[in-house]
């Protein structure tokens, strides 16, 4: 097992592939993502009010880009402070735990007060979750276990410090979800292996140490099935035909983590982030169909960039800020 949670390792991982990023560019994704907090101190996605959902991606983002200064760490942790409650869900208590972790890592203030009180309570709510096949659901009232939903549980419980109970179960129900294809469904009805199903689970399997070379050829199999034929990066599923970002950065995480042998180019995936979903004034867009940048897909791109170490080449690409290009969508080579 490792010393530290999946994503402070994940997240120490990425602020180092980005070292060797300018200070121009830096600012200008920071700049960017500082428009989505609000005066509460937490973060917005594209619109509404502040949403604990993007202030973890923002938060995680500043800090992979060195920006995460005390300043802003204060004003999230007063947001956070506002939102705790035993009763919040599964993704919000694991965003409240891992945003919480990552302003004390940065060297700011944790909004945490009690980590025995949340190692008792969280525990108690997430358990409600689970079920009767291993796995753990969205609410209480859920029949059947979600594969994001137990990955989600699995982070859950390394940021406080605690073991998963019963794990050979949720290793059983992870082996229920695999599919002919290789890969990994999301909900025991569906056939169709999904991309980030699929990361989730080689996830926690590596985690618990259970995963065997089958499995891992298995995975590599699949991972080659979803890589875009028209483009860089990787699709969400097989019937999808455009590469999007978050499936793109979590095939690329499991084919590393993994030691799989890619199924993509690190210098076209590179030139397909830069050219068709950076914008020159900050951020990143999802795919090329769509059409703003925003906090979640911000993290995405950027993640991606360290992930291949884009960040320490020698002659990295550099938004233009000269106000030259089209400043309202991303530079096309």
């Amino acid at each position: 097992m490792h010393d530290l949670p999946y994503l402070v390792r994940l997240g120490n991982r990425l602020n180092q592939g980005l070292q060797g990023f300018s200070s121009v560019r830096r600012d200008t994704h920071a700049q960017f993502l500082l428009q989505f907090q609000q005066s509460d101190g937490g973060f917005r996605g594209r619109d509404g009010d502040s949403d604990l959902y993007y202030t973890s991606f923002a938060i995680r983002a500043l800090w992979m880009l060195d920006r995460l200064t005390p300043d802003i760490g204060a004003s999230v942790s007063e947001y956070l402070k506002g939102l705790w409650s035993p009763d919040l869900n599964t993704l919000d208590q694991m965003n409240w735990l891992s945003t919480s972790l990552a302003l004390e890592v940065a060297g700011g203030s944790s909004p945490i007060a009690n980590v025995e009180e949340l190692q008792t309570l969280i525990p108690q709510r997430i358990e409600a979750t689970r079920t009767g096949d291993g796995g753990y659901s969205k609410t209480t009232e859920g029949a059947t276990g979600s594969t994001y939903q137990s990955f989600l549980v699995l982070l859950t419980y390394q940021l406080l410090g605690l073991k998963l109970p019963r794990p050979n179960a949720l290793i059983q129900f992870l082996y229920d979800r695999q599919r002919e294809d290789g890969g990994f469904v999301e909900i025991a009805p569906m056939r169709r292996s999904g991309t980030n199903p699929t990361a989730a689970a080689a996830a926690i399997l590596q985690e618990l140490n259970v995963l065997d070379r089958e499995t891992r050829n298995d995975i590599e199999a699949f991972l080659k099935d979803v890589k875009c034929q028209d483009e860089a990066g990787f699709t969400a599923n097989t019937r999808i035909p455009f590469a999007d970002s978050l499936s793109t950065f979590t095939a690329v995480l499991t084919t590393q983590n993994l030691q799989l042998r890619p199924a993509y180019r690190r210098d076209d995936v590179i030139q397909w982030l830069t050219s068709q979903l950076e914008f020159p004034t900050g951020g990143f867009r999802a795919a090329t169909w769509d059409n703003q940048a925003d906090v979640e897909y911000t993290f995405y791109g950027l993640g991606l960039l360290a992930l291949l170490d884009a960040g320490n080449d020698a002659n990295p690409k550099e938004p233009d800020t000269t106000g030259k290009s089209d400043s309202s969508s991303p530079t096309q080579k």
